[in-house]
């Protein structure tokens, strides 16, 4: 890894973090900017560098770095919401290789579907973990629907709000030639 690719994977681990504490309460629910910036780690830092920050920072929590939004140490992958940790991993590898595959300059839809392919990748994970540990670690049952509702179709619209924001920082930032 070269100097900048370091430094550039500190600052998203940093932003990642801080992300994870600006709380932006909608109603009864509370959002925060770090699935923005999973994906801007994914679109700026390419596939593998963007995993990598996302992976680190995911790593600082689980040794008790409280970066998590809801604190941090290893007990962290019990509980329900780890699956998103993960998801947000794989999300950044996928947003960056989808977003620069084919050929020619990334346009605004091309980046925009890569940003919702990694917002499915993150549904997937973050929901199907929640479940299962809801279901045979915490004693929490909740069905399957109701996993459904309160993980997923409550949040898709900050989410895709949240994905046309990265898409256009990150369109915007390829044009200002700051892609890796």
């Amino acid at each position: 890894m070269k100097l900048r690719e370091m430094v550039l994977c500190a600052l998203f681990i940093a932003l990642v973090a801080v992300g994870a504490f600006i709380r932006i309460p909608v109603g009864t629910d509370v959002y925060t900017l770090q699935f923005l910036f999973t994906l801007l780690a994914g679109l700026l830092l390419g596939a593998r560098l963007g995993a990598v920050a996302v992976g680190v920072y995911v790593l600082m929590g689980l040794v008790g770095i409280p970066v998590f939004a809801s604190g941090g140490g290893p007990s962290y992958i019990l509980q329900p919401t780890f699956g998103y940790l993960v998801g947000f991993v794989c999300q950044a590898y996928l947003t960056g290789a989808v977003a620069r595959a084919g050929a020619g300059e990334p346009t605004f839809r091309r980046v925009l579907g890569a940003c919702l392919v990694g917002m499915a990748i993150v549904y997937l994970l973050g929901i199907s973990y929640c479940y299962i540990v809801s279901h045979y670690v915490v004693d929490a049952p909740i069905t399957l629907w109701l996993a459904l509702w309160y993980c997923g179709i409550l949040q898709v619209v900050p989410d895709f709000l949240l994905c046309l924001a990265a898409a256009f920082i990150g369109v915007r930032c390829r044009k200002a030639g700051l892609w890796l």
